[in-house]
């Protein structure tokens, strides 16, 4: 009934107004059904939402499940020594936090880095026999950074274990790659000219990723593909490693729970 009674209606309208009958019943229908187009728009609009909705909360569940995969993979380690008294912590999944206490200045400063570049978050506090020089301080705090890292990513299932990055600083140009395999080897080749930066003796930057490759499991390659300026060349190594171990340390969406990057089905030589 409502039907044949909008016909008659607009028929009626039509030929009351000739040719601008088409448009008069345009506004008329928009008049007398204002609402129709809107069921339309809304259920585009309500499914539009629901589409952003459902893409929310599957990034929601990724994030989800990759935090209830890495649990809390935090390491803390204390050594202490005739030499030394250390403390160092580390959160795997960190945000880039760093509180350092060392009296190295500049080696805090490449904790830093370590730190911000792969938002790892670190606190390290030591006392050592820096009147001396500073090499026992540096050596036992790599030692116990790199045992703390073995002890957040326990058997290393599920993470890539491989990780590269290339990080300029200026003029410098340093390439990192890594392997956290459970074999501990380091291969560097910087060219430092400069024997201090600040009071920081050069050498110990082989020998800081050396002791932290030890304790660790790690696979490292240190080459520097340019670079004049000590300071340039050792920042960018730092951040480089970073870089590198961040994306060794994150997960493979592709592997399986509890699957390790490995032939042999280990990644440790526990």
């Amino acid at each position: 009934a409502m039907a044949s009674q909008w016909r008659g209606l607009r028929g009626g309208f039509a030929r009351a107004c000739g040719q601008g009958g088409n448009q008069a019943c345009t506004l008329l229908r928009k008049r007398t059904n204002p609402g129709r187009s809107r069921p339309v728009r809304g259920i585009r609009a309500r499914a539009q939402e629901a589409k952003h909705a459902d893409s929310n909360a599957s990034n929601g569940a990724h994030q989800t499940e990759a935090r209830v995969r890495s649990g809390a993979r935090t390491g803390t380690v204390e050594r202490k020594t005739k030499e030394t008294d250390i403390f160092v912590r580390i959160d795997v999944d960190g945000v880039g936090k760093c509180d350092t206490d060392t009296g190295i200045p500049f080696l805090e400063h490449m904790l830093h880095q370590i730190a911000s570049h792969g938002l790892f978050d670190i606190e390290v506090k030591a006392k050592g026999d820096i009147w001396i020089d500073d090499h026992h301080t540096t050596e036992d705090i790599a030692l116990a950074f790199g045992q703390c890292l073995s002890q957040a990513l326990g058997n290393r299932s599920g993470i890539n274990r491989f990780g590269d990055f290339t990080a300029p600083l200026d003029e410098a140009l340093i390439h990192v790659v890594m392997d956290l395999s459970g074999r501990p080897h380091v291969s560097c080749d910087l060219d430092i000219p400069a024997q201090r930066v600040g009071t920081f003796d050069t050498e110990l930057v082989e020998h800081f990723f050396q002791s932290l490759s030890n304790t660790s499991g790690m696979t490292l390659h240190i080459r520097q593909l340019a670079g004049v300026n000590s300071h340039h060349i050792i920042e960018s190594t730092f951040k480089a490693f970073a870089r590198a171990l961040r994306r060794a340390c994150e997960y493979d969406e592709r592997l399986g729970a509890g699957a390790v990057a490995s032939s042999k089905g280990v990644l440790t030589q526990k």
